[in-house]
């Protein structure tokens, strides 16, 4: 398949996927099906086409995980006091069980724990629409659970952000060079963010024709810098969008405007190129049977544990909202696909792991009433 051709079908996906899933009422469900289709179209795609949607690809992940940050609206310290309390109740009992099953189907010490991190997560994005019209939850309990998913995001990308250091292999005093530096960046972001915000804020207002190039050049600018200091451009991207999440303009957010060339084109390029790095050979593969198997242990594992050590409110099936995970474990699958010395089937199990539990927990949670223009 040539680069032309596959873009055709990439564009022709990109205009009709996102309609078709919210006709379904799963909306989240578009990234997952991006991958798929990547998972089907890798073995025809040339070594040299794959490679640039791959780099392509990285653009989009970038912005991705702005748009991640951008989702993310912190409350007030006072009121994270609970929500921490029950992340902690929520996460601990679960990582013994996460890394067992990252053991047992082949990973490192280290990357079960980076596994652990990701399986962990709750991407916001994904289940934020479920969350506004999820049943039984009042106003204090909806905002409640709302932190709880927040928190969990922050506490696996800030946990991959150092994993994923720690994955370079790099000795001891270079490691701690790139903490020093992860931590300089952050910290940089946060005193930042006002005066960044009123710059983008300053474009949304003023500018005509190039308000998205703009948009787009002052946020890929700031992640080149934070890559320069040793925090990956993604997850720059993602503490600037966490420091900025209240720009708008004309009643739109700030990812609004970003949509025509992030979540039109360049995110799902990214989650379709990331299905092309997994042969289609393994989904028949030993990693493919322990990731349903994990993925459905995992999902009985925190129903239980939902019934029965930490109840969330709203019903029983509450605890669907916290499940999705796909956008942190495409994080960390790539960090494993790119990490040397590192067997590309442990990318697979964790990937399609994560895919199994996000497609169960979208399926299973109620759907989104339909409506709405199609973009």
């Amino acid at each position: 398949m040539t680069s032309i051709e596959l873009l055709v079908i990439l564009l022709l996906l990109v205009m009709a996927v996102p309609d078709v899933c919210r006709w379904l009422g799963r909306p989240a469900l578009a990234y997952p099906a991006f991958v798929c289709f990547g998972l089907l179209v890798g073995p025809l795609v040339r070594p040299e086409v794959g490679q640039m949607l791959r780099e392509a690809g990285q653009i989009g992940f970038v912005l991705l995980l702005f748009e991640v940050g951008l989702e993310i609206d912190l409350p007030v310290w006072r009121e994270l006091r609970a929500p921490l309390r029950y992340v902690a109740r929520w996460v601990l009992p679960q990582y013994p069980v996460l890394i067992a099953l990252a053991r047992l189907a082949g990973l490192g010490w280290l990357e079960s724990f980076l596994a652990a991190a990701a399986l962990s997560a709750c991407a916001v994005g994904m289940a934020h629409a479920a969350w506004k019209d999820f049943p039984g939850l009042d106003g204090a309990s909806r905002r409640f659970v709302l932190s709880v998913m927040v928190l969990l995001e922050v506490l696996a990308v800030v946990l991959l952000a150092v994993e994923t250091a720690v994955l370079g292999r790099a000795p001891t005093w270079l490691f701690a060079l790139k903490l020093a530096g992860m931590a300089l960046v952050v910290y940089v972001c946060s005193r930042a963010a006002v005066h960044v915000g009123r710059l983008l804020q300053a474009v949304l207002e003023r500018a005509t024709h190039w308000r998205l190039h703009l948009v787009t050049l002052l946020v890929l600018a700031i992640c080149a810098v934070g890559e320069r200091f040793g925090l990956s451009g993604p997850k720059t991207a993602f503490f600037l969008g966490l420091f900025s999440s209240r720009v708008e303009h004309d009643g739109k957010h700030l990812e609004e405007y970003l949509a025509p060339i992030s979540r039109r084109f360049l995110i799902p390029l990214f989650f379709a190129a990331l299905g092309t790095q997994v042969p289609l050979a393994a989904l028949w593969s030993r990693e493919a049977l322990y990731a349903v198997i994990a993925g459905a242990l995992i999902i009985a594992a925190r129903q239980l544990w939902h019934a029965r050590g930490a109840p969330l409110g709203g019903g029983r099936d509450t605890y669907l909202l916290l499940c999705p995970n796909f956008t942190l474990v495409a994080l960390a699958a790539d960090a494993l696909l790119k990490a040397p010395d590192v067997p590309a089937g442990w990318a697979v199990w964790l990937l399609l792991t994560g895919l199994v539990i996000t497609i169960v927990a979208l399926a299973a949670l109620p759907a989104k009433p339909t409506g709405g223009e199609g973009h």
